[in-house]
């Protein structure tokens, strides 16, 4: 087994999860407008990928150059991986390759205190991709723990590319934020993003 394999309804049952829907988590969060670069970057890359209509261009066109965003906005105190493999307990089908990982440490050659999973969802479909995005919270949650960093919530995120739904794991509780942001509100998702990460650099500093 594996994170991909997860549905919804088995990550709840194999983990002991408490599921939340909760109408705007982060609806107190205000907007953090982005750049002009990265403006002028989805001017150009939004309607490429949509073109294209591939999993592999959203991911290159859109969601990468808005992590790379937000971590320059952060000045570069986060660290960011794609494509990593994150194997951390195969047993219990905790491992395979996880889509984008954001970690509480500027530490870039090695994977320390991930805090947001963000999953690509495959077929534009949001809610096929919440058991696998919460599997790799699960995951984060037992890396940490095994490390001794002290990270209580951790965060998630299933996108299209177009469509951004969050996630809030804290404990066994599992919260599911009901609105979906669109990239027409790319100054919110930036704010909420910027909201989550920016706690951690805090206790670095």
């Amino acid at each position: 087994m594996a994170y991909n394999v997860f549905s919804l309804a088995q990550v709840k049952r194999t983990f002991g999860l408490q599921l939340h829907e909760q109408t705007n988590v982060f609806g107190a969060i205000a907007p953090l407008p982005i750049s002009e670069l990265l403006q002028t970057i989805l001017a150009e890359n939004i309607p490429l990928a949509l073109a294209i209509h591939t999993e592999k261009a959203r991911s290159e066109l859109i969601i990468m150059p808005i992590l790379v965003e937000l971590r320059r906005l952060m000045n570069r105190e986060i660290s960011l991986f794609s494509g990593i493999e994150f194997n951390v307990d195969p047993l219990q089908g905790l491992n395979g390759v996880c889509d984008f990982v954001v970690a509480g440490s500027p530490e870039q050659l090695i994977l320390t205190a991930p805090l947001l999973m963000l999953v690509e969802a495959k077929n534009d479909n949001i809610k096929a991709g919440l058991g696998q995005c919460m599997a790799e919270m699960i995951a984060a949650q037992l890396f940490n723990e095994r490390e001794n960093i002290p990270i209580s919530t951790l965060y998630g995120v299933v996108t299209t590319g177009s469509i951004w739904k969050f996630l809030k794991l804290a404990g066994t509780i599992m919260t599911v934020d009901q609105p979906e942001y669109y990239l027409e509100q790319i100054d919110t998702i930036m704010g909420i993003l910027a909201s989550i990460v920016r706690p951690y650099i805090s206790q670095q500093q």
